[in-house]
């Protein structure tokens, strides 16, 4: 039961990660073939970035774009900024959503900086890209009718307080 519990929440990012349930965006490999990124000119989908920080991480995080208009089966770039406003070196890691939620298996991340550990050092700012597409089968999903724009939303954490860890004071 404890070997279970442990993987309980790794084996949950992957089967959102692979499913789109819960508004995760797909990051199947298999979603990304040739055939899937073909510019569908038949509707302009609103995409707008959100993000927000811990309480417990000393950043400024902010999406250098609010909003972009795609179309489906068309990649997009865009990059989210962070700044350590800490006086000592500090790890930080991301979690995302889609909203609505319908639209998670929809949203295609080919490249993107969430569950990955980003060291900042005091003053250091980064440039983090996030490159996706709108799958085009969105078009042919009666539920997707009245969807018109699309929300990615990134909100950063402590990497200590993430993992269950307390930040280590250091002595001076």
């Amino acid at each position: 039961m404890i070997g279970i519990s442990y993987a309980a929440v790794p084996l949950y990012r992957l089967f959102c990660a692979n499913t789109g349930f819960n508004g995760t965006p797909v990051i199947d490999r298999d979603r990304f073939g040739p055939e899937r990124l073909v510019p569908q000119d038949t509707r302009r989908i609103r995409i707008t970035f959100e993000s927000n920080t811990s309480d417990t991480l000393p950043w400024s995080f902010k999406p250098e774009l609010r909003e972009i208009y795609v179309v489906p089966g068309e990649t997009a770039l865009t990059f989210y900024k962070a700044k350590s406003k800490a006086k000592t070196d500090i790890i930080g890691i991301a979690t995302y959503n889609v909203t609505p939620y319908r639209a998670g298996s929809y949203f295609n991340k080919i490249q993107c900086f969430c569950f990955e550990e980003q060291k900042l050092s005091p003053g250091e700012d980064v440039d983090m890209p996030v490159f996706f597409f709108i799958d085009p089968d969105f078009l042919d999903d009666p539920l997707m009718k009245d969807v018109n724009t699309i929300t990615l939303s990134y909100t950063f954490f402590n990497s200590q307080y993430a993992n269950g860890l307390k930040p280590v004071q250091s002595q001076q």
